[in-house]
């Protein structure tokens, strides 16, 4: 375990670096939502993807905002990162990637591995992809009910295979879904992704949000949370590439010990996206609401959105929360993560004080 004394040195000089970073945001990872179709139904998509009919970009559009991204803020130390949906259901997605390689733009994907044969990853690698993340989430039956796909877990594991075989990728990492019916799995797992020669295992937990809310038994209890993060501990301290995700301030005890760095919620700051349909928000996780649209690609140059827009992103949420009030680790928390946040009653959903931390 580090040093606590230093983590609360490093935590006070990473409080002090965001206020400067709210004033003063750095454009770094810009998500592009290709689509909102996918060929699986998962329990807790936050966007509530499937067989969803909706206006989509054009190819044109996308070559006119990424030759604006590249004039406004360059492409040195920007990631593109392409999700959906399932962006490989997207049809002109090779035609899309094909033009910010082009153009210089490191990009990575999000996928649920189910279409990626030999050929597609080939492809994937001639238009520049350089990081993808797969989602295995529980052994087969586990998973296939999960994402409600029959055969799913067999055909995302060969998508792994056959990127591992076509090979030149910066990483690939299965990203895995943490709920309270798969969490007994985690060991299994591990033996599974051990005889591979993947670059990281990503453990998440399943969070309160979109089509999750109507499944409250996967929820997590206080006491998996803590399986979940001591058997991601455990397997650091064993050397192996196993983290978690970017969301939620774990406390003293478990900061910089699940994942490189220190909890520190990106959206508006780093991190911006464009939807299916061209609207400009944060993070892609938040809540789909109206005030939350900072524009429209199709009216607005991005670098101008960005630059006078995103306020509601740019302050701490524990600022309006009643439970945040007289909590020491509001300075370091900042309310928690904008996509599990409860605008309505004003409280994050995800709350660690008292299950990580706190008394």
């Amino acid at each position: 375990m580090l040093d606590i004394n230093k983590k609360r040195s490093d935590l006070d000089v990473l409080a002090e670096y965001r206020r400067g970073l709210l004033k003063k945001p750095e454009l770094r990872n810009l998500f592009l939502e290709l689509t909102l179709r996918c060929n699986e139904r998962c329990i807790h998509c936050g966007s509530s993807c499937g067989d969803v009919t909706s206006e989509e970009l054009a190819v044109s559009e996308y070559d006119k905002l990424l030759r604006e991204v590249k004039e406004d803020f360059g492409t040195g130390h920007k990631m593109l990162c392409i999700t959906g949906g399932e962006p490989l259901l997207r049809k002109e997605f090779f035609e899309i990637m094909e033009i910010a390689h082009r153009l210089g733009f490191s990009w990575g994907m999000t996928s649920n591995g189910t279409l990626i044969t030999k050929d597609v990853a080939k492809d994937l690698k001639r238009v520049g992809m350089r990081t993808i993340s797969v989602s295995i989430d529980g052994l087969e039956q586990t998973h296939d009910s999960f994402r409600r796909t029959p055969g799913g877990y067999a055909k995302a594991m060969q998508g792994i295979e056959n990127l591992l075989e076509v090979g030149g990728w910066s990483a690939v990492q299965v990203t895995t879904v943490v709920t309270h019916l798969n969490i007994s799995q985690l060991d299994e797992l591990f033996s599974i992704f051990d005889k591979m020669d993947l670059d990281s295992w990503r453990v998440i937990n399943i969070e309160p949000i979109g089509r999750a809310k109507d499944h409250p038994e996967l929820l997590l209890t206080p006491e998996d949370y803590r399986r979940m993060f001591e058997f991601i501990r455990q397997k650091r301290m064993e050397g192996q590439p196993v983290c978690y995700g970017c969301s939620h301030y774990l406390g003293e005890e478990f900061e910089r010990e699940v994942r490189d760095w220190y909890y520190l919620c990106t959206a508006g700051l780093y991190t911006a996206s464009i939807m299916a349909n061209g609207d400009i928000t944060a993070c892609l996780d938040i809540e789909r609401r109206p005030e939350f649209i900072q524009g429209n690609i199709r009216k607005d140059r991005f670098s101008k959105v960005w630059n006078e827009g995103f306020k509601e992103f740019r302050r701490d949420l524990s600022d309006t929360t009643e439970q945040c009030r007289g909590c020491p680790e509001a300075k370091y928390c900042h309310g928690d993560a904008f996509h599990s946040y409860n605008f309505d009653e004003h409280r994050p959903e995800v709350c660690f004080k008292n299950v990580l931390f706190g008394e």
